[in-house]
C-alpha cells in the first residue's frame, strides 16, 4: 500500500528534525573538544611560566597566555640550555622545562615583540657585577645572518652542551655576557620574523657586510629577501662558546660557532660556521651591528 502524501511529509519532517539534532550535537561536541584543548594548552603555558619564573627567566604572575614576555623568557631558556632558538614552546623546549607539550606549538601573535624585548636588554634579567667589579662567566647565545650562501643560519642538536661566554672585565650592562646572549638571540629571532628584513633594525646605516665595506641598508635588505626566497625554512643553534673581544671603548666583537639547517622543498643544506658581529655601544643600553662576517668550519 502506497504512503499518502501527508504521511510522507510527516516522515520527511521527522528525518529533518533528527538531522538537525544530530548536527547540533556534533557541533557541541566539537566546541567542547576545542575548549578542553585550549584549557590544556593554557595549563601547559601556565606550568611553563611557573618553571621559567622559578629559574629566573620570567617575572610576574602566570597568565596562561603566550605573550611576547613569555616568548622572550622561553628564548632565554632555549639559548642557555643549548636548544634550537625559536621563541616557541615547542616539544623539546617543553620537555626541557618538564611540562607537557602543547597540542600546537605555542608562539606569540607578534614575533617582533619578542625580539625587541631581547634586543633592548631587560635589565632585570642581567646579573649585577660582582663586588670586585668584574662580570662572572655565564651561559651564552648564538646568532645568524642571512646571505645567499647556504652557510648562514643554523639550528643545533637539542642535546648540545650549554654554551658559555667569555666575560669582559667591565660593569657596563651592554657588555654583560647575558646581555650579549639576549642580543644575539634577538638577532636570530628577527631573522625568523614573517616581516623579512627585520634584522635591518640591528644594523648601522652602513655596515662591513661579509667582507664588503660600507654596505647600505637597501643592499642588505635585497640580500635578505633573496636569502629568504632561497631558504624559506631555517633552523639554527649555538654550537659552542661565545668569545667577546673588546675592540675599543665603544666597540666589541662577539664570535661564536653556529650550526644551521636550511630547507626549500626537497633541497637541504646544513653545516657549521664561525660567525662574528662587531657591535657599537650606543646610549641607553643599546648595541648596533657595524660589521658581520663568517667562515665555514
Amino acid at each position: 500500500m502506497l504512503d499518502s502524501p501527508i504521511s510522507s511529509c510527516r516522515r520527511s519532517d521527522r528525518q529533518r528534525r533528527i538531522f538537525f539534532v544530530k548536527r547540533k550535537v556534533l557541533i557541541l561536541v566539537a566546541i567542547g573538544l576545542c575548549a578542553s584543548g585550549a584549557i590544556r594548552a593554557d595549563d601547559n603555558i601556565s606550568q611553563a611560566q611557573d618553571r621559567l619564573a622559578a629559574e629566573g627567566f620570567l617575572q610576574g604572575t602566570r597568565t596562561g597566555v603566550y605573550d611576547s614576555e613569555t616568548a622572550a623568557a622561553v628564548t632565554r631558556f632555549q639559548i642557555r640550555n643549548g636548544l634550537a632558538i625559536s621563541g616557541k614552546l615547542d616539544g623539546p623546549t617543553a620537555k626541557a622545562l618538564g611540562v607537557s607539550p602543547a597540542t600546537t606549538e605555542a608562539e606569540p601573535k607578534v614575533l617582533s615583540g619578542t625580539w625587541k624585548r631581547l634586543r633592548n636588554g631587560e635589565l632585570q634579567f642581567i646579573p649585577q657585577p660582582t663586588p670586585s667589579g668584574s662580570v662572572e662567566r655565564s651561559p651564552a647565545s648564538g646568532t645568524a645572518s642571512a646571505t645567499e650562501s647556504p652557510d648562514n643560519l643554523a639550528p643545533g642538536p637539542l642535546n648540545a652542551p650549554s654554551p658559555t661566554t667569555t666575560a669582559l672585565p667591565a660593569a657596563d650592562a651592554r657588555t654583560d655576557p647575558d646581555r650579549l646572549r639576549d642580543y644575539i638571540a634577538a638577532f636570530v629571532l628577527a631573522g625568523l620574523d614573517p616581516h623579512v628584513g627585520s634584522e635591518l633594525e640591528f644594523f648601522a646605516s652602513h655596515v662591513d657586510y661579509f667582507g664588503s665595506p660600507n654596505v647600505s641598508h637597501d643592499r642588505i635588505e635585497r640580500d635578505l629577501l633573496r636569502y629568504d626566497r632561497r631558504w624559506p625554512e631555517r633552523r639554527f643553534w649555538l654550537d659552542g662558546n661565545i668569545q667577546v673581544q673588546q675592540q675599543s671603548d665603544q666597540a666589541l666583537k662577539v664570535v661564536f660557532p653556529l650550526h644551521y639547517e636550511l630547507r626549500n622543498g626537497s633541497r637541504r643544506a646544513s653545516g657549521k660556521v664561525l660567525k662574528s658581529l662587531t657591535l657599537m655601544k650606543l646610549s641607553g643600553n643599546q648595541l648596533q651591528i657595524i660589521a658581520v662576517n663568517e667562515r665555514k668550519i
